[in-house]
């Protein structure tokens, strides 16, 4: 990792600069699938699995004989562990339910907001080098709590024209009945139009690389919503002498691992604790499967030395990480101040990966500088707000004459004429 300095605030923006690669030539690539899935539905699906994923499928739809064989293959053990992690993270999304709200704003006007759930939600979970499972756990539960009516889960098959035992018996487990095989683009273009097979859903979740990440974007000019734009995984630890070199060193690691763009970055006061934390790495490395991965991450990736928690604090919001892990003496200090974030970790005790899986947050979170603007996923992300008004006789003549006077300002005359023809008949009938 690059040991910085003391950058000076003029240097942040190349110093934070993120390994993003241009979308030009992916965005040309989206468009044209999305074209041929619109005209040919399946076929256009079919061609473009065999084409990126390596296989011929007959059918892309995976079958209950296939659901009920993955139940067999997962061990005992880490069904138990996912049943673990699906009981933490059911409780924390549930207990985000909020109750109507309602008001009278002036006596006669009723107004009140309730939720309805999204009808119909895709779900985009990534099967390649790592299968993620625990993405299904994140999105699916909170899909049923919040009573979405249609679930369709898309994953890519592997050569054999198989999905990992592990996805197939966590979304089993969590209800998810639609499952096909398909992946990147093709997937994200089937949910956004809906082919013969594939329905057509009204908003799309989960992670991806580069080109799911653009072609989610590009679904939104088809109107189909999505959860938020999310790319490479990235983490930024806020570290000082109390922190366990270590830990922190795992923790940076376990992101590098992700993917060969992913960013990591190790802010701290203090310079000996950066070259502790270095040395783990090189460490900690030798050791992983995913070493070639994580190394070519770690090369993106920043140790950054600044003289004071302010100036810290200044330059982690303006980096806006997916991931924050808080290893200080004064954590009130970097609480209180952290403004952008997707989600935070606080303490020697408290790893990224904890979120990934079983804390019982959710580990599907805005990346490249969008936590400055968005949310990670939560029930509400599943959730539409609707309005409610009912005015009474009293209520119109309370409020009747402002609106009179508001629509004509702005030369809106059908606008007052609505108003003003049923506060006439009930001057009539007084």
């Amino acid at each position: 990792m690059k040991k910085i300095l003391n950058p000076t605030r003029t240097e942040w923006a190349n110093v934070l600069k993120r390994p993003t690669q241009t979308f030009d030539d992916i965005e040309d690539t989206v468009k044209q699938i999305f074209r041929e899935i619109q005209q040919e539905g399946n076929k256009a699906v079919k061609k473009y699995t065999e084409r990126f994923d390596g296989v011929k499928l007959e059918d892309i739809r995976v079958s209950e004989e296939e659901i009920e064989k993955a139940q067999e293959l997962v061990s005992p053990e880490l069904k138990k562990a996912i049943e673990l992690a699906k009981n933490n993270i059911e409780n924390f999304h549930a207990a985000q339910k909020t109750e109507r709200v309602s008001l009278e704003t002036i006596e006669g006007v009723q107004c009140w907001q309730e939720k309805r759930p999204i009808q119909k939600v895709g779900l985009y979970i990534p099967g390649g080098t790592a299968p993620l499972f625990s993405s299904i756990l994140m999105l699916a539960i909170p899909a049923r709590i919040a009573g979405c009516e249609e679930v369709v889960l898309c994953t890519p098959p592997n050569k054999k024209a198989e999905i990992d035992p592990a996805i197939l018996y966590t979304a089993s487990l969590c209800g998810v009945k639609k499952i096909f095989k398909v992946g990147g683009i093709q997937a994200i273009g089937a949910m956004s139009f809906g082919t013969e097979a594939i329905p057509k859903v009204y908003k799309i979740f989960g992670p991806g690389n580069q080109f799911v990440t653009v072609a989610k974007q590009l679904a939104t000019k088809y109107e189909v919503a999505i959860d938020m734009p999310a790319g490479p995984s990235e983490l930024l630890v806020m570290a000082d002498d109390s922190a366990n070199p270590a830990y922190v060193a795992s923790d940076l690691l376990s992101q590098a691992e992700h993917g060969t763009d992913s960013q990591v970055i190790l802010v701290s006061t203090s310079e000996e604790l950066l070259d502790s934390v270095s040395e783990e790495i090189e460490s900690q490395l030798k050791q992983l499967p995913r070493k070639e991965i994580a190394q070519k991450a770690i090369m993106n990736s920043k140790l950054i030395l600044v003289d004071s928690n302010e100036k810290a604090m200044d330059l982690i919001n303006e980096y806006g990480p997916e991931h924050f892990i808080l290893c200080v003496q004064n954590e009130s200090f970097f609480l209180d101040g952290i403004a952008n974030a997707g989600s935070v970790f606080i303490g020697n005790y408290t790893p990224e990966s904890a979120g990934d899986y079983a804390s019982g947050t959710n580990h599907t979170l805005p990346t490249n500088g969008y936590a400055k603007q968005y949310s990670g996923v939560n029930l509400d992300s599943f959730l539409k707000s609707i309005t409610f008004q009912k005015i009474s006789e009293q209520g119109i003549k309370n409020i009747g004459p402002a609106i009179e006077l508001m629509a004509e300002a702005e030369g809106l005359q059908a606008h007052k004429n609505a108003v003003s023809l049923r506060l006439k008949d009930l001057d009539q009938n007084e």
